[in-house]
């Protein structure tokens, strides 16, 4: 049974991530906000650090690249792992700053999908590569089995064609892990991923969006032209199992919705925490041990928001405990990132009205998280795709019988 507790081996990894996000990320943050695509040069030490950190084994799940579901559970059957010790550490990094996090150096969320399908020999084969995910293209919406990027067999390569658009960390990374269809009559069970090394020729970074939130992070437009890459990077297994249909696409967001949870968690967290602190300079009381329906109107919204952020919270901690216990999550996954993603966006523009023009201005951080947080509601599937799977999953309906 999951324990709603800190582990208390996690804790030390806690600490640290909270170290860093308060003294070395929140310093910067605006900073690189206002500097939309310059890269942060402050991230390298840091990035050199948690490479140092997971190499030595002293901090299991440190970074947000995610991991890989373990196989093995402890003496008691059950574990709290490196998925839980990840979210809880990229929580605390997004208190923060959320679009550093992401802009982090072999941190990318293709990291996280290479965890998720990769075999092993493509583990070590791709170790310490910076990878960024191309899902998303311009006809296709919300729904990621709609890609037309195609990817067809040629002697020992496949050859790649179609645009990627919102690939954070597009122009910054290594690589790029891009979804594409072998087959489109096959529909869903057709779809790979690959990995695909930046200089290969065909691929072209088109262009940085300019965006509300993240600012920190960039996000690129990706085209590929008869792009060759060789078949051994096709993710996973290269065989098309209809009656497995999108599962083994759908392994990667099972691995990263909780992460992109988290991150919403701790940007909310974060409004949350300044917010108390200016109401209480105001001369707002916020008392937990009083029902909200007898306090100021401002602590009993204060009160409603933390309420609704520990229910994101906890659902993300599910998703990721599962996870590392080897149950399937597809569910809990979507679940924590509607909840938090809702949340998230709920919780830092109320701390934005609470505050007034305190939050509305430049003087504090409250208004930029207000605009990181979005995203976090939107991309890894938007609010209302979540829900559409949950309902799926809730009432045992496929795809075909519930749009």
């Amino acid at each position: 049974m999951i324990n709603l507790e800190t582990p208390k081996k996690h804790r030390q990894l806690i600490d640290q991530a909270h170290q860093v996000a308060m003294n070395m990320l929140r310093p910067i943050s605006r900073k690189y906000d206002q500097a939309e695509h310059s890269y942060p040069k402050e991230l390298d030490m840091l990035a050199a650090m948690i490479d140092g950190l997971a190499d030595s084994g002293a901090s299991e799940g440190a970074g947000a690249t995610g991991v890989r579901r373990d196989d093995k559970a402890d003496e008691k059957g059950v574990k709290n792992g490196a998925n839980l010790a990840s979210v809880q550490s990229v929580a605390e990094m997004c208190w923060g700053d959320t679009g550093l996090t992401l802009a982090m150096p072999r941190q990318g969320l293709g990291n996280s999908a290479i965890a998720s399908v990769a075999n092993d020999e493509q583990l070590k084969r791709f170790e310490g590569t910076w990878a960024s995910m191309a899902i998303t293209e311009p006809s296709m919406g919300s729904d990621s089995a709609a890609l037309t990027t195609t990817a067809v067999k040629d002697g020992d390569e496949y050859v790649l064609n179609g645009e990627k658009i919102f690939v954070t960390a597009g122009d910054r990374s290594d690589s790029v892990v891009v979804w594409a269809t072998l087959d489109k009559s096959l529909g869903r069970a057709a779809i790979k991923s690959f990995v695909v090394t930046k200089g290969t020729p065909g691929l072209k970074v088109e262009r940085l969006e300019h965006k509300l939130g993240i600012r920190a992070s960039d996000t690129a437009v990706i085209t590929f032209t008869d792009c060759r890459v060789p078949a051994e990077n096709l993710l996973g297994s290269p065989d098309i199992d209809v009656k497995q249909g999108f599962a083994g696409a759908m392994a990667t967001f099972d691995n990263t919705r909780p992460l992109v949870a988290a991150m919403a968690v701790g940007c909310a967290r974060a409004a949350l925490d300044l917010t108390r602190g200016l109401l209480e300079e105001a001369g707002v009381v916020i008392d937990y041990d009083r029902p909200a329906q007898v306090q100021s109107a401002a602590a009993a919204k204060f009160l409603q928001l933390e309420s609704d952020w520990e229910g994101g919270r906890l659902l993300t901690l599910q998703a990721a405990w599962m996870a590392d216990n080897r149950q399937p999550n597809s569910l809990e996954a979507s679940m924590a990132k509607a909840k938090a993603g809702r949340v998230g966006s709920d919780v830092t523009l109320s701390c934005v009205e609470l505050a007034a023009s305190v939050g509305y201005s430049e003087t504090e951080l409250l208004e930029k998280w207000a605009r990181d947080s979005k995203i976090l509601d939107i991309f890894e599937g938007t609010q209302q795709i979540q829900q559409l799977i949950v309902a799926r999953r809730v009432l045992g309906l496929s795809s075909a019988e519930l749009k």
